[in-house]
């Protein structure tokens, strides 16, 4: 019993590893847009949704799911650009309100389109065929697709490492940032099914990120988005009726201490 108790608490941890993972995909592109251009970007649920409704369309039109993983952000990301550039630009020097308000409505019709579109009903993303089945972790066996979530999000988290600057590309942060939101969103579909509403709730995780890490801070996104990843995981294994609610009280903690949050610097907001 003790050997399965050990098993189970292992296997929760490693999905709230993956759960963290694709927080933190959104966190940074989060993150990015707001410290780089102080835009607050509510629609960023919305293109995660995207993103995997792109990757579901991509799939069944190449058969490829590696292609569309490649392309499915990059579309997500020029889609972002034309967001920046036609809607969000011209609200520059204004209120940090304005850009909130704009990417809130631009949500909302965002997914009223998709379900114009693919319909109302969730639709299902496979893996590919070599990422199927488990591996024998030694204390415990562990999807596959699962484990290459976390090694896709540690390449992406390597280029920050590496020195990129992009900083030097301000002017596409913006379609960086929400590239990342589509990356993300294919890669958890196969994982959460596909549905217009998926960006909903992951929205509401990935801005308690933000909060708890620190506005602005990638470091901050990267600590907290696995942070709230396994705070969500365990909570569900323990007490699944708190899951949603503890997110909230790591916030209340953690902003109680420190205001500004774990990495963010004082004022940002003002």
């Amino acid at each position: 019993m003790a050997e399965l108790t050990l098993a189970t608490l292992a296997a929760q941890v490693f999905t709230g590893l993956v759960l963290g993972m694709i927080l933190v995909l959104l966190a940074i592109g989060l993150s990015l847009i707001f410290g780089l251009m102080t835009v607050v970007n509510f629609a960023h649920g919305s293109l995660y949704m995207l993103g995997a409704y792109l990757g579901f369309f991509l799939i069944g039109y190449t058969k490829s799911f590696w292609l569309a993983l490649v392309v499915a952000p990059l579309l997500v990301g020029a889609f972002g650009l034309a967001v920046e550039r036609f809607l969000v630009r011209p609200l520059y020097g204004r209120s940090i309100d304005d850009p909130l308000l704009l990417t809130f409505g631009l949500s909302l019709v965002m997914v009223e389109t998709v379900r114009l579109i693919w319909g109302k009903i969730g639709l299902t993303l496979d893996p590919p065929r070599e990422l199927a089945g488990a591996v024998n972790l030694g204390f415990t066996y562990f999807p596959l697709y699962r484990l290459f979530v976390i090694g896709v999000t540690i390449v992406v988290l390597m280029v920050k490492a590496l020195g990129f600057d992009l900083g030097r590309v301000w002017l596409l942060v913006f379609g960086i940032g929400t590239a990342l939101a589509g990356l993300a969103g294919i890669l958890a579909g196969p994982m959460r099914g596909v549905y217009a509403e998926m960006g909903v709730t992951i929205i509401i995780e990935s801005f308690v990120v933000v909060v708890v890490g620190g506005m602005g801070s990638l470091v901050g996104a990267i600590v907290a988005g696995i942070a709230i990843g396994e705070v969500v995981s365990l909570t569900t294994l323990f007490a699944p009726k708190f899951a949603e609610i503890m997110v909230f009280v790591v916030m209340a903690l953690v902003l109680l201490v420190r205001p500004s949050g774990l990495f963010g610097e004082a004022g940002l907001m003002e």
